[in-house]
């Protein structure tokens, strides 16, 4: 218990911050304001009745240092369901050959922006990005080629009765190269966050092996669509330059500071060559002008089923996780 002494001594969040500072809180400490309380010696930490702490110098997002800590960690793992409630809608997300979980993608808004502020997905698929946007409290964008996500997307935010997010049906390649058209769609508006996933070269325009093998399940190929335009059905090196090329032409609809996140997944090495795409990715972006890699985390989706590749020959590895690159922009 607090003695008298220190309770005279408190300083309180209600009285010590301006009119302005208290309505650029988040909602989480603006419904305690009343009891929050002023701590530590720069004055600029709000302490509310349950313990939590938010920095007034925090531009980022709207956490509690506590949950900042916890998004740190460099290495994840989850297995989040594909059935029932908790599955958010995954029996109609499932036409994706690999659709990203809301939850996720909801974690990662909210570490990366603050409520109200503005998401572009550019490969949207089924609109994981835009359902964890919703999620979220942000406004979102997303882009994809296929008109059945876009239905996909639609019949599962009614699903789960969240707001609609706006979703363009379009090459987004082309569309973030043309200017006059992106601002007639955008107008003036700038984003705090672009999330991609995109192909990982053309992994999934091959042959499958491993699960589909093991139960009698077709062995063909499930690119993400039969179009030229799609960087899933891209070579390597081409792939690199077409997603190198889509982050410059992104580049201008990003806030300063705002953070670019990029999906991405190695392919298995040859003898030819390593396929460390993650590498090559990172490389490749930090050429650009005004970006840099701030690093990356590693989720590991322990919800994929393990087959013994290689057996009893070789080792080659089931690849579980996935690299989520992150770069931000900056002025020079």
């Amino acid at each position: 218990m607090k003695s008298k002494d220190l309770f005279e001594d408190e300083i309180k969040a209600s009285k010590h911050l301006s009119n302005e500072e208290i309505s650029n809180l988040p909602k989480w400490v603006k419904k305690d304001i009343n009891n929050a309380i002023i701590v530590g010696k720069s004055k600029k930490i709000v302490q509310t009745s349950d313990g939590k702490k938010f920095h007034l110098n925090n531009s980022l997002n709207d956490l509690n240092g506590a949950e900042w800590s916890y998004f740190l960690r460099s290495v994840f793992a989850t297995r989040y369901s594909t059935k029932g409630i908790d599955s958010y809608a995954h029996h109609i997300r499932k036409i994706h050959p690999s659709p990203k979980p809301p939850q996720l993608m909801e974690d990662l808004i909210r570490f990366f922006s603050k409520e109200n502020q503005w998401i572009l997905d550019y490969f949207a698929g089924v609109g994981g990005t835009l359902l964890g946007a919703s999620l979220s409290n942000r406004k979102a964008i997303g882009i994809d080629l296929d008109k059945n996500y876009k239905q996909a997307y639609k019949d599962a935010n009614k699903y789960l009765g969240l707001k609609e997010q706006k979703f363009l049906i379009g090459d987004s390649l082309k569309l973030l190269s043309d200017k006059k058209e992106i601002k007639k769609i955008l107008g003036r508006k700038k984003f705090h966050l672009i999330a991609i996933d995109p192909p990982y070269s053309n992994m999934l325009s091959r042959k499958k092996t491993g699960e589909a093998v093991k139960k009698n399940k077709s062995v063909e190929a499930t690119p993400f669509t039969d179009l030229k335009e799609d960087l899933g059905n891209m070579e390597y090196e081409e792939f690199l330059s077409s997603m190198n090329q889509s982050i410059i032409d992104a580049i201008s609809l990003l806030e300063n500071k705002g953070h670019i996140i990029v999906f991405t997944k190695d392919l298995q090495p040859t003898t030819e060559k390593p396929n460390l795409l993650h590498g090559d990715l990172i490389n490749k972006i930090i050429e650009i002008p005004n970006i840099e890699y701030r690093g990356m985390k590693i989720w590991s989706d322990e919800s994929i089923n393990l087959y013994p590749y290689g057996y009893p020959y070789a080792f080659s590895m089931n690849q579980l996780h996935q690299y989520i690159l992150i770069f931000r922009k900056v002025n020079l």
